[in-house]
């Protein structure tokens, strides 16, 4: 037996085994609480998620108070959502070790309530919301594209809530007729 060889030196052993830490507050905010790990599509799951806790929401309110209070709540939800996702999303990113991971959804959450924003709570307006904003955020029209440039959570982020102020742009327009 070669007295070299790493099965004879249990310390060297350890010294090999590599722990995988992670940060779970940021796994958790960045993956939408595991949403971002269901297949195909992590993206669509995330924004689905998006839409059904907004129809969810709307559902437990009373209806005279629905738009403003509906509107509200997305607003709360957007910002609280982009001041953890942006450094979830940025330390997911380092540990994982890959760029703009597509598990992280917290930034398709994010998207989508802002398409969801001043939409009238009925099916039709949430489906709505829902195709133009996957449509901007595969598509990425300019200068969405570009925003992903940023450094971390910022990049990965900050091209969703451009797709989805596309997809409120749209969207609002459409209403009209709708």
């Amino acid at each position: 037996m070669n007295s070299k060889s790493s099965s004879s030196n249990p310390i060297q052993n350890e010294e090999k085994v590599q722990t995988e830490v992670k940060t779970i507050w940021a796994w958790k905010v960045a993956t939408f609480f595991g949403i971002g790990y269901l297949k195909p599509g992590p993206g669509t799951w995330g924004s689905v998620a998006a839409v059904l806790l907004w129809a969810t929401f709307a559902f437990t309110l009373h209806p005279s108070a629905l738009t403003l209070t509906l509107t509200l709540a997305l607003l709360i939800g957007i910002v609280v959502a982009t001041a953890l996702g942006i450094p979830a999303a940025t330390i997911v990113e380092r540990e994982s070790g890959r760029t703009d991971p597509g598990f992280v959804v917290i930034d398709e959450v994010i998207g989508q309530w802002i398409a969801l924003l001043g939409s009238p709570f009925d099916w039709r307006h949430g489906l709505i919301a829902l195709v133009l904003f996957r449509l901007f955020d595969i598509t990425k029209p300019f200068p969405v594209r570009r925003l992903e440039r940023l450094p971390g959570g910022w990049g990965i982020v900050f091209d969703d809530v451009a797709a989805g102020l596309y997809a409120l742009g749209i969207a609002s327009v459409l209403r009209i007729w709708i």
